[in-house]
């Protein structure tokens, strides 16, 4: 890691030096999509001059750093939809890529677990879905198969799908802004994007314009120059959107997600993921166990509105995040579509005793006394103005001297880091198909 902390500052004090600011693209924000798209890019495009713009002072330390670093396997997603198709190929080019590059993955599997009656035909509703997406190696298997992959797991039935993994995602980022890099990019860190507008000079109604005819400025009043631009701005997707003079529909809600760690002493109860059947009403996953590459246990996570965007703390509060989200967006209808859910999200949020209420239905062994409160993830969730979650990933431009230079990746959540490299691709076709590169 050290390694490539040293190379990234040092590409910075080289943009310094050179004074560069124009770029032929550039792509805002750098986390896992942003990298990956950029490195897309630049590989497809060698001769091209590339830039990443990212607000914090470290890549890739949002919703990239603060995930459960699951390798998804796409079974959960609808058939022929975009999360399902990129997300099955994602996978297997992650793989590909760990591999490549020597980072380290485990390929440790995963349960679905049904553990009532009423949950076996949504689990085999499940099963025929992934196989309908390809999804490799699944079955059903019956409580003496459970037993004999998770021995403390109880369960009436589940998918046992062996090519779900975990990894690093910010490990992957990095070797991404690394490639990036060597490739001849540029990253600029600490760049909070503050206007997207056009460069004075240009006129307006001139074919050819100039040649750099779109300014990004920051909040300090510095400024870069590009003909086109790519947005990958996670939590801050809908407001780079308006920034740009672009729809800034669908918003952005953020939902905290909080896990529990299990104990150390206790991490022998879990070998594997071990997953519920999923709600199909809710894109969140349900509270599950997942191994991580430290080798500790994640319990986790809820779902809960979270009152700041980067809010990672239960008290974290923005009046200006809370605002756009009561005013702007869905939430008031969504909350009321879903009250006793998202009540029952906040009393988990508040007693540890409640969730390990809900664990114990997989592993009955474990206890309060077992499990420490751990870390939190936001994740950036599109919501429609009639209080619909946005369920895929939405790509979108605009119209204009500004909009007709711009793709906006407007919702990119889970699977979207185990997607990046799939998604990468399909940027990088993307913007050759509109910009003409």
């Amino acid at each position: 890691m050290g390694y490539r902390k040293s190379k990234i500052s040092h590409m910075l004090t080289k943009v310094d030096m050179l004074g560069m600011s124009s770029f032929d693209v550039v792509v805002i924000g750098g986390g896992i999509v942003g990298l990956a798209s950029a490195r897309a890019l630049i590989l497809r495009h060698p001769a091209l001059s590339i830039g990443v713009l990212e607000k914090e002072k470290d890549l890739a330390i949002h919703q990239t750093g603060h995930n459960s670093g699951v390798i998804h396997s796409g079974i959960y997603y609808k058939p022929e939809s975009l999360k399902a198709k990129l997300c099955v190929q994602g996978a297997a080019l992650i793989y590909e890529y760990c591999k490549q590059k020597g980072i380290s993955y485990k390929q440790c599997g995963k349960l679905i677990v049904a553990v009532e009656q009423e949950e076996i035909p949504r689990l085999q509703a499940l099963y025929e879905r992934g196989r309908q997406n390809g999804v490799q190696g699944l079955r059903l298997i019956q409580q003496e198969d459970i037993k004999k992959k998770e021995p403390y797991c109880r369960g009436l039935m589940a998918i046992d799908c062996p090519y779900t993994g975990i990894v690093d995602y910010r490990q992957v980022a990095l070797s991404f802004a690394k490639d990036f890099q060597e490739a001849g990019g540029f990253v600029l860190t600490n760049f909070e994007v503050k206007d997207i507008e056009l460069a004075k000079e240009s006129p307006s109604r001139s074919k050819d314009g100039m040649k750099y005819p779109i300014v990004i400025r920051n909040t300090k009043g510095e400024e870069v120059q590009c003909q086109y631009v790519v947005t990958c701005a996670g939590l801050y997707s809908d407001r780079i959107s308006e920034l740009s003079g672009c729809n800034p529909d669908p918003r952005i809600v953020p939902f905290r997600g909080d896990y529990l760690i299990l104990k150390p002493e206790k991490c022998y109860l879990v070998k594997g993921n071990i997953y519920p059947v999923p709600d199909s009403r809710f894109p969140f996953l349900g509270v599950h166990f997942t191994p991580r590459m430290d080798g500790s246990i994640w319990l986790g996570p809820n779902a809960v509105l979270a009152f700041k965007r980067e809010g990672y703390r239960p008290f974290d509060f923005s009046a200006r995040d809370i605002m756009d989200v009561i005013i702007k967006s869905g939430l008031i209808k969504l909350v009321f579509q879903n009250f006793s859910y998202g009540v029952n999200e906040m009393y988990k949020a508040c007693f540890l005793s409640a969730t390990v209420k809900h664990l114990q239905k997989f592993i009955p062994e474990i206890t309060v006394s077992d499990i420490l409160r751990g870390p939190a993830g936001v994740r950036a969730q599109a919501l429609d103005r009639d209080g619909n979650l946005v369920e895929d990933f939405v790509f979108d431009g605009g119209v204009g001297d500004i909009g007709n230079r711009i793709l906006h990746v407007r919702n990119a959540p889970s699977p979207a880091a185990t997607s990046s490299l799939a998604i990468s691709g399909m940027i990088a076709d993307e913007v050759q198909q509109r910009f003409k590169l």
